[in-house]
C-alpha cells in the first residue's frame, strides 16, 4: 500500500513540472504610432474623405527680405592722390553733391613744389629745343660733330618725358597743366565731385593731414540704387530676370516700391540662400543704402501636384497627410509643400510616392491625428 501511494504521487509530481513547463512568457507587441485602423462607425464619426491629388496650376508668391543696396560704380571713395591738409569743406552727411562741384580744398607745400618743377621743365625745354635746331644745323654743316648734337636730342627727349610725367600728376590733382604760368601757382589744389548724388561719410575734418591711401568722403548717387534680396534655395531657381516684385521699408509696410529682378546670383552662401538684385521702376524715392526690405514676389503659373490644404496637417514643427489602400488603415506620411491658391498647396516630389497614384486623406485628416496621439498616450 505505501508503495502504491509513492507510486501516485511520483506520477503526479512529473505531470505538475511538465505543466509547468507548458506555460510560456507572453510576446511582446511592437506598437505603430504612425498607423490607425478605424471600422465603419469610426469612419462616419470622423467624417473621412479620400482622395488623389491632382494636377493644379498654381500662381507662385514668393516673400523674401533684403536691403537697399548700390552697385560699386555707385559708391565712391573720395581720397587725394598727394595728401595733404583739409583747409575747407562745407560737407555733411546726407548734403546733395554734383558732378564736379567743389566739395573741399586741400593745402601742402607738396602742390608748390609739384607746378614748380613742371615751370622749370617747361622753361629748360623751350631751351632744348632751340638747342636741338641749333646743334642740328652745325651738324649738317659738319661744323660739329654729329657727337654733340645726338647728346642734345637725347636730353631733349628725356625732357619730354619728365614734362608729360608732371602732366599728368598736375591733372591728378585737379590743376591743368595748360593755364599754369608763374602767377597761377598756388599752395591750395581743389577736390571736386566724380559724381552727382549725396554724401553718406565724412572722415575728416579741416586741419587734418591725410595721406594719398586715406579715404575724406564716401558718396553714393542714387539713381543706380536696388533692392537685394535674400531668397533661399529652394525658391531662387525660379527667379529670372523681368519677374516683377513689391517691396517696402520693414517699418513703413504701407508704402509700395515696385521693382524688377535684373540679375540673379550664381552662388549660394552659407545660410543656403542667394542674393537677388531687383531694379526700382521708379526712381523717385528717398530710400538710403542699408535700409531693410520685405518684398513680395510673383512668379509665373506653374503645374503641380497638388493637394487640398485640409489635407495636410501640422505635427510638431512638421507637415503631414495621411495615406491610405483599403480605407480603414490610415498612415502618417511626412511631406514638403510648396505654394499654396485657391484651397490648394503644391507637394514637393517624394522619392518614395508618386502623388497621382496615392490615396490621401483630405477630410477628417485633424481627426485622425487626434486618434493617433490617443493612441500613443495610451500605449
Amino acid at each position: 500500500m505505501q508503495k502504491l501511494l509513492i507510486y501516485i504521487a511520483l506520477i503526479i509530481s512529473i505531470a505538475s513540472c511538465k505543466g509547468d513547463a507548458a506555460v510560456e512568457e507572453p510576446k511582446k507587441i511592437v506598437s505603430d504610432n504612425t498607423t490607425v485602423d478605424l471600422d465603419s462607425a469610426q469612419l462616419n464619426n470622423a467624417g473621412i474623405v479620400t482622395d488623389t491629388p491632382s494636377i493644379q496650376t498654381i500662381h507662385t508668391i514668393i516673400k523674401a527680405n533684403g536691403t537697399v543696396d548700390v552697385p560699386p560704380q555707385s559708391m565712391v571713395s573720395v581720397s587725394f592722390p598727394l595728401g595733404g591738409y583739409l583747409k575747407t569743406t562745407s560737407l555733411l552727411p546726407g548734403a546733395s553733391v554734383k558732378k564736379g562741384e567743389v566739395i573741399a580744398v586741400m593745402e601742402d607745400q607738396s602742390y608748390v613744389q609739384l607746378q614748380q618743377d613742371y615751370l622749370s621743365a617747361k622753361a629748360r625745354m623751350d631751351y632744348l629745343t632751340e638747342d636741338v635746331q641749333r646743334q642740328k644745323e652745325l651738324s649738317d654743316a659738319d661744323a660739329a660733330s654729329k657727337k654733340n648734337y645726338q647728346l642734345v636730342l637725347s636730353d631733349f627727349k628725356i625732357q619730354q618725358v619728365l614734362i608729360k610725367s608732371l602732366e599728368e600728376k598736375l591733372k591728378i590733382i585737379g590743376i591743368n597743366p595748360s593755364t599754369l604760368n608763374v602767377n597761377s601757382i598756388s599752395r591750395d589744389v581743389n577736390l571736386h565731385s566724380p559724381i552727382n548724388g549725396f554724401v553718406t561719410k565724412v572722415n575728416v575734418n579741416i586741419g587734418k593731414y591725410v595721406n594719398p591711401s586715406d579715404v575724406l568722403f564716401e558718396l553714393v548717387n542714387p539713381d543706380d540704387i536696388h533692392a537685394a534680396v535674400t531668397v533661399f534655395e529652394k525658391d531662387i531657381n525660379s527667379f529670372k530676370a523681368g519677374i516683377k516684385g513689391v517691396v517696402s521699408l520693414a517699418d513703413q509696410s504701407g508704402t509700395k516700391y515696385n521693382v524688377e529682378v535684373i540679375l540673379v546670383a550664381k552662388n549660394i552662401d552659407d545660410t543656403r540662400s542667394g542674393l537677388v538684385h531687383c531694379h526700382f521702376e521708379n526712381p523717385s524715392h528717398n530710400l538710403l543704402p542699408g535700409m531693410f526690405l520685405t518684398g513680395v514676389f510673383e512668379l509665373n503659373n506653374k503645374a503641380t501636384d497638388a493637394i487640398s490644404e485640409e489635407a495636410v496637417v501640422k505635427y510638431e514643427g512638421k507637415e503631414y497627410i495621411f495615406l491610405t489602400k483599403n480605407g480603414t488603415t490610415f498612415s502618417l506620411h511626412q511631406v514638403e509643400t510648396g505654394a499654396r491658391e485657391n484651397g490648394y498647396v503644391e507637394l514637393e516630389p517624394d522619392s518614395v510616392k508618386v502623388w497621382m497614384q496615392t490615396r490621401v486623406v483630405v477630410k477628417g485628416a485633424y481627426a485622425l491625428l487626434g486618434m493617433l496621439k490617443n493612441k500613443m498616450e495610451e500605449e
